[in-house]
Parts: C-alpha cells; structure tokens; sequence
C-alpha cells in the first residue's frame, strides 16, 4: 500500500528508524509494532515528539478540549463515586493518558469552584510517559494555580477512580484478514522509500484472542486485534484497592467490531483533522487509531476482580449528569448571547450520536457500590 504525499508532512527520522527496524527484523514487522514505533518512537513518536497533536489548530479534538462542561460533568460524577465511597478524607483520581491536561484542569477547577468538601478529598494524578506532554499538562494547570501530581505508570494501590478518556484506542494493535477462511496477519515490510504490507501466520496471541470470542473476521475482511487494551484493564483493576474503573473510548461489541460486513475494519488516521486509512503516510504526523472490542474488555476488568456496573454512550453519560443545563437561555437585562450559542454548540457537539457522543462509556467498580447518575440511561446488564 505504497503512499503519495509531501516528504515535508513526514518524519524522515522516524521513518528511516522504521525501516532500521524491518531490516534487523528479517524484513518483515508486525504492524502493531510499525504503529507502536509511529506513535511511541521515545523521542521521533506521533505522541512523544515536542510536535503539538491535540487541538483546533493540530489533528484532531477530544471532548475536554472543546468545553470545560465536559470536565464539570466528569467532577459530578466524581463527586458521587466519593460519597458512594463514604466520602473518605482522601479520594484518588488517576487521569491515565491525559493528553493537554486540560481534563485534569476542568475538573480540579470544578471541584475548587462548587465542591470544596470534594476538592479537599481530591488527590489528582496523571499518567504519563511522554516529556513533551508532561511540560504541556504542567503549564496547564500552574496556569490556573492548580496542584496535581505525576506518574508514568498506574500507581500501587489506588482509592477512588482510575480512568481514561480516549486511551485505548490509540494503542498498538495487530492487523489480521481472513483469507480463504484461514486467519492472516499484516506484517510491513520495505517497498523503496515507502512500505508495502504482506500476509502470515498470526502471532499465538492474536489467534488466541480471537478464539476466546468465538469470532472471526468476514472471508475476505481485514479488522484489528487490540491485545494491550484489555491488559491495561486488568492492570488499572489490580492497582486499584477500592472504587472505580471508567472509560471513556470509541468501539463496539465484539460481534459488532468483527461482523462480516465490516470489510476494512475500523483504522482510521488523522491529519489536520482530515480522515485517512492509509497509516504509510505522513510518519510521525498523522495520528493512527482504531476502536476498541467492549466485550473483552469488560470481560478483561471482571476477571481481575472488577463488577461492571453498566455501559452506556457518552451522550447518555452527559446527558444524565445534567449537562443540558447549559442549553438553558440565559436570563437578565444584558444576556451574554454569544457566550450561550457557544456554549450550546459545544454541548450538542459533546452528546451528538452521530459524533462525540457514540464515545462508549464503561464503568465498573471494586469494594464499591452504584447506581451511578451517569448510568441512569446504561445497559446495566
């Protein structure tokens, strides 16, 4: 799948590293380890490089970079997960991936402005392994005289919640086909300057996993094998002690993500905020994602120890916790109607079901109880 594009919208550092890395590997690499070294290259990565990837004037939005509401909503919930908690002297909230870390400042900024028994509770961390975006959160919050700490991994033993908003999906994934009913795996391998693809046997992993959903692709169908995301579940319910697990992420059922009809399967790309499928292009400067598989997932947390308490949308989510309210006209002599039609579009852009708002929302928990408000519209099966 040689690609046509600007040697300038490339990082030709990264790409001769990939290509290094084919070479030494026999000439052929999986693609989940082409995509790790595209997004996670320690110093060339799509993530890890200085280069700013989040936002209106980068590649792509997330739903806490268009509207403090979205971190307000986050806080309610998390203010509830404290009371169901007994409302302990000290609650934690582990941000893993926390990209900009304008989450993190919203719902800190919330906490301070309207919860200040919560806000004395809340202990803030974020998890995070890229430098570049460690100096961006940190500017953040200092902005607003906001305190937080910061991990490159899952803590110890957490009480209170550990989430993520749009983690998953950005994680190296394997590529299969299933060719004349026999499973296939993508490996990269050089083709000139470029990066041709070609098919062999799946690593165990892949067709194990696979296996214990009683799923294949469709005959002739390429689709993703995500194995990282349910292991990182599984390590976020062991470092948890007491409280909550909940994402927030694109993707679908497994019967869903692997249906017949979904030929090409979910991997999508993005520069600029334009769309693309070809992930050979612009190394280093487009994003690559793909959806994540909910069953296994939640499958993953309840054979760590963890009870789902319901799988909702995000519109649902928002909507539940009351983030409607901001779509009330504002009152007064001199109403600030400006600041409301923005406010309004960014709340209907955050619970859209044909945008942000089919984001998936999981949320499961250890040694603590629900109903959660957030679910009150949740399959809760």
């Amino acid at each position: 799948m040689p690609a046509e594009f600007e040697p300038a919208t490339e990082n030709a550092a990264l790409k001769a590293a990939i290509a290094s890395a084919i070479d030494d590997a026999g000439g052929a690499l999986p693609f989940r380890d082409f995509m790790e070294m595209a997004l996670y290259h320690p110093t060339l990565g799509y993530y890890t490089s200085p280069r700013e990837v989040i936002g209106r004037a980068a590649d792509y939005l997330t739903s806490p970079e268009l509207t403090p509401l979205f971190g307000a909503m986050l806080g309610r919930q998390l203010r509830e997960m404290w009371g169901r908690l007994d409302r302990p002297r000290s609650f934690d909230a582990v941000e893993a991936g926390p990209g900009t870390g304008v989450l993190a400042r919203d719902v800190l900024a919330w906490a301070a402005r309207t919860a200040p028994d919560f806000a004395a509770a809340l202990r803030y961390t974020l998890v995070e392994t890229s430098p570049a975006l460690i100096e961006r959160q940190r500017t953040t919050l200092a902005a607003e005289g906001l305190e937080a700490t910061w991990r490159d991994d899952l803590p110890p033993s957490a009480s209170g919640c550990i989430f993520s908003n749009e983690l998953l999906d950005a994680m190296p994934v394997h590529l299969v086909a299933l060719v004349d009913g026999a499973l296939r795996e993508v490996y990269v391998t050089l083709d000139g300057d470029g990066f041709d693809e070609e098919l062999r046997d799946p690593h165990p992993d892949v067709a194990a996993y696979l296996e214990a959903l009683g799923l294949l692709p469709g005959e002739g169908c390429r689709a993703e094998v995500n194995i990282e995301a349910p292991r990182w579940i599984a390590a976020a319910a062991g470092a948890l002690k007491r409280g909550y697990v909940l994402t927030f992420d694109y993707g679908y059922a497994a019967d869903d993500l692997y249906a017949a009809w979904r030929t090409d399967g979910t991997l999508l790309c993005f520069y600029r905020h334009n769309p693309s499928a070809n992930p050979y292009a612009r190394i280093g400067r487009q994003d690559i994602t793909t959806h994540v598989d909910f069953t296994t997932i939640r499958r993953s947390g309840e054979d760590a120890g963890l009870q789902t308490l319901g799988l909702t949308s995000q519109a649902e989510f928002l909507s539940a916790l009351g983030i409607g309210e901001a779509l009330q006209p504002p009152t007064g002599d001199r109403p600030d109607m400006e600041e409301y039609f923005a406010r309004r579009r960014a709340v209907t852009d955050r619970i859209d079901p044909a945008g942000l708002g089919r984001v998936k929302v999981l949320v499961q928990a250890k040694a603590a109880a629900g109903p959660l408000t957030g679910l009150s519209a949740s399959d809760n099966t």
